[in-house]
């Protein structure tokens, strides 16, 4: 039995991460930092986690100025 780190939740099921070609990538801009990991499996994208890191509250302006 494989161990749970050593497999990746994919829209196959679980698959093991040996089987898998990862990949990676980064896209910045003014507002934010967007990374995200990828797996395929021979061609086809089976797995994509994202993660977005806010530089500021792009949001904040508007609601603190209700507040004041």
């Amino acid at each position: 039995m494989t161990a749970l780190s050593d497999t990746v939740t994919t829209t196959l099921g679980p698959l093991p991460r040996s089987w898998l070609e990862h990949r990676e990538g980064v896209d910045e801009n003014e507002n934010e930092i967007v990374s995200w990991t990828e797996y395929w499996l021979k061609g086809e994208l089976v797995h994509r986690s994202v993660h977005v890191h806010l530089k500021r509250g792009v949001f904040a302006d508007g609601v603190q100025a209700l507040f004041s």
